[in-house]
């Protein structure tokens, strides 16, 4: 469910909705249990652990794109003061969620599509960037993950840090069955700037003639 314009989730409303699909939409029960375990496994002697839900409006594993970022940014996290979604969305209330559904929208890449992070629990502030024991531990999560990917074939690896992560503790496991896009970060500090969001523009355009 492709939304008709960004940044929904800024709506109670919609937010609430997509609570109720994350209990009924059943390509996203494989997803929320895998992230049920992880805050059970990594959590379990950290209170704030936190990880966002996938968004169950997404094609959950029936996905043959990922995109795949850092961290979780601040309008991940539903008990920020100011309050965010609780989700991992290209519908959140954020400038880089914004450049994402444009460019998908533009591609018309409006189903088969995933979102997450190489590191997939919030870290804080969004200058807070991931330590090296951080990706090397996303890592390792994100590849018990791929497994529940059965139709993936693209992962669009967007920023520095997430393709760090990606090559050092991903890229050596997976082969070659995953056509893999390195592009930029999608955040308005980078679309800013001269040509990058041309470059992703293009990623985006890519993964969907691929996967569609």
């Amino acid at each position: 469910m492709f939304s008709k314009e960004p940044r929904r989730l800024k709506f109670k409303t919609d937010v609430d909705e997509r609570l109720r699909m994350l209990e009924t939409v059943v390509s996203a029960q494989p997803l929320r249990e895998w992230t049920k375990a992880l805050v059970a496994r990594r959590g379990a002697t950290n209170p704030n652990f936190l990880v966002p839900h996938f968004d169950p409006a997404d094609t959950g594993v029936g996905a043959r794109v990922l995109f795949l970022l850092e961290a979780p940014g601040p309008m991940t996290n539903a008990t920020n003061l100011r309050p965010g979604s609780g989700f991992i969305s290209v519908d959140n209330n954020d400038g880089t969620a914004a450049n994402i559904w444009a460019l998908r929208n533009e591609a018309g890449l409006h189903e088969g599509a995933l979102h997450w992070n190489i590191v997939p629990w919030y870290l804080g502030v969004a200058s807070r960037k991931p330590t090296a024991a951080e990706l090397r531990q996303g890592g390792t999560e994100l590849l018990t993950l791929l497994p529940l990917l059965g139709d993936l074939c693209v992962v669009v690896v967007c920023g520095r840090v997430a393709q760090r992560g990606w090559k050092r503790h991903v890229a050596p496991f997976v082969g070659d069955r995953l056509t893999v896009i390195e592009t930029w970060h999608p955040s308005p500090l980078a679309m800013n700037q001269a040509g990058k969001r041309e470059a992703l523009k293009a990623a985006v355009e890519r993964a969907a003639a691929i996967a569609l």
